[in-house]
């Protein structure tokens, strides 16, 4: 049996984000979430919300605001890595419908948001941030198919081979 990846671990990276990056900034500061892989480029965590459990972030390392501020190779591998934690979800979950969304309007820190939707979730079809529909009467990670370490095992490796 093999053993698990070792965890990643965040750091403040001192070329990461210039002298223009507000001290503010959250994404700069901390990782975001549950650290699940990470390159130079970007990050990917695992956001704590009980009510959608497979909620994860790309964070690009670099203090930009805008997709647009990214090259073309850069904008490649980022979108690149949100498609593969998509294909993972789908693939692991069979969710109703993942979201994808680039907001920036709380922190403007080029993120992305990539959700596993289910139609029994507490706001579907809302959106994550829109109102409650219903109450679940279980926790919602335990109406998932796969564990939730096994679900960011398997986004790792997939991103890992990318």
């Amino acid at each position: 049996m093999n053993s698990p990846a070792p965890t990643p671990t965040f750091t403040v990276s001192p070329t990461a984000c210039p002298t223009t990056c507000p001290t503010t900034c959250p994404l700069c500061q901390e990782p975001g979430g549950l650290l699940v892989a990470q390159t130079p480029l970007w990050r990917v965590v695992r956001v704590a919300d009980e009510n959608f459990p497979a909620f994860y972030r790309l964070i690009w390392q670099s203090h930009v605001a805008e997709f647009s501020d990214l090259d073309e190779a850069q904008a490649q591998a980022c979108m690149q890595a949100v498609t593969t934690i998509e294909r993972v979800l789908r693939s692991a979950l069979s969710p109703t419908k993942v979201n994808l969304a680039t907001l920036g309007n709380v922190v403007p820190h080029l993120h992305w948001h990539v959700i596993a939707r289910f139609d029994w979730d507490s706001h579907f079809p809302n959106p994550v941030w829109g109102a409650a529909l219903r109450e679940l009467n279980e926790p919602a990670w335990t109406r998932l198919a796969l564990a939730l370490p096994d679900l960011d095992a398997q986004v790792a490796a997939a991103l890992q081979r990318h």
